[in-house]
């Protein structure tokens, strides 16, 4: 493995042989990081110091190791083009890539300039693809300043994922690229860069924007679709499927009930006549009060005084149930809630969105994702449900 910084200035001859795959490298260090304490984003240093503070672990990093890990076996083929440190140094280092940085970055905590900067860098070295991890504001960043006939793929990492330029999970970046790396044929198209209002998120509304186009390889089963918006339209299934659960729920009247985020969870909250948090975790409590948008530390403490009962739905056109817009539903409290009592609510148009593709989780644990593999039930109205497959199938 070796190290080497690059100033920006030095010649192409600088480069590494153009026989190996130049890859670069770019990761938001704080992508996701409000996720977990109900903060609704990164954006804003006040935000990042606000959830350090509160103790959360950043994951960008994590998550773009479990991409590279795919690459191992082809390490001998790769050079890794990145910034300095937890922008991509760090990890491409640790687990043995040829690195070279081309970009120091001088801010304690990383800002959008950093990123925007870093990427300026690595297209001066002619990258074969870059692959960054982050949130719908890094995609926006890299959008503004990368040309449209570098392909680029995201690395899941952020708390906002409306945009297509994102792979399902972390190591389906890594199965692209190396595809990439190998030459199979892999094609290209353009890819919808959305990214909504922070702000206005905090306070349960969605304005999510179009900012352009990047182009990402099209390997289909690897790369996500562009977010759906809307409530569901079924409106009379949906009202079958909250009268269901609401009996459900007198059945089990001694569990705290956490009901997750989305249109069809806010639905059946709305029906039941509870207060909700449309893109919060909520909890309603056995003497029927209700904590609205719940921080994991403070969810896994109920977890451990009483039992739960856990209410998700799958994002529209992508099937992600676990890990993207609900990380207040982390490993250790999904873990104490049980999988024996989850419940998988949606309509069989929204089951039908998804021509095929098996639910996903991605909670960052992998023992715990690989633990949902199978079939699982889904509520799909008034006593009725279907088994669906869920886990992602990488390789024949």
């Amino acid at each position: 493995m070796t190290i080497t910084h690059i100033s920006s200035e030095l010649s192409a001859n600088a480069d590494a042989s153009p026989k190996r795959f130049k890859l670069g490298l770019v990761i938001n260090p704080y992508a996701g990081i409000g996720g977990a304490v109900a903060l609704k984003g990164s954006d804003g240093a006040d935000v990042r110091a606000q959830a350090l503070a509160m103790g959360v672990e950043p994951l960008a990093n994590h998550k773009t190791g479990i991409a590279l890990a795919e690459l191992i076996e082809l390490q001998s083929d790769i050079e890794i083009y990145t910034a300095s440190g937890q922008m991509g140094e760090a990890c491409a280092s640790a687990m043995g890539f040829n690195t070279h940085v081309v970009f120091t970055h001088p801010n304690a905590q990383t800002e959008a300039t950093d990123t925007q900067a870093a990427i300026s860098a690595l297209l001066k070295h002619d990258v074969n693809c870059i692959l960054f991890a982050g949130g719908d504001g890094t995609a926006r960043n890299i959008c503004d300043v990368v040309p449209t006939h570098i392909p680029v793929l995201g690395i899941p990492a952020g708390c906002k994922i409306h945009s297509g330029v994102y792979a399902i999970t972390p190591r389906a970046a890594g199965c692209v690229i190396a595809d990439m790396v190998q030459g199979k044929l892999v094609s290209v198209q353009e890819a919808e860069v959305r990214d909504i209002d922070e702000a206005a998120f905090r306070t349960g509304t969605v304005i999510a924007k179009h900012f352009g186009e990047l182009t990402v390889p099209a390997q289909l089963q690897y790369v996500q679709a562009v977010k759906m918006g809307g409530k569901e339209s079924d409106e009379l299934v949906l009202m079958d499927l909250a009268a269901h659960l609401h009996e459900l729920q007198d059945e089990y009247a001694d569990h705290a009930w956490v009901m997750g985020s989305g249109s069809t969870v806010d639905f059946v909250m709305g029906e039941w006549g509870q207060s909700n948090t449309l893109l919060g975790v909520d909890v309603i409590l056995p003497d029927q009060r209700v904590v609205n948008d719940i921080a994991a530390r403070d969810l896994y403490a109920i977890t451990q005084q009483q039992p739960c009962k856990l209410v998700i739905t799958l994002i529209g056109g992508q099937g992600h149930i676990l890990g993207r817009g609900n990380q207040q539903l982390s490993p250790d409290v999904i873990r104490a809630i049980g999988k024996e009592n989850i419940l998988i609510v949606a309509t069989k148009n929204k089951l039908q969105q998804l021509n095929g593709q098996p639910l996903i989780c991605d909670t960052g644990d992998a023992q715990l994702d690989s633990s949902f593999d199978g079939f699982i039930e889904v509520i799909t109205g008034y006593n009725d449900k279907v088994l669906y497959p869920i886990g992602v199938k990488y390789h024949d």
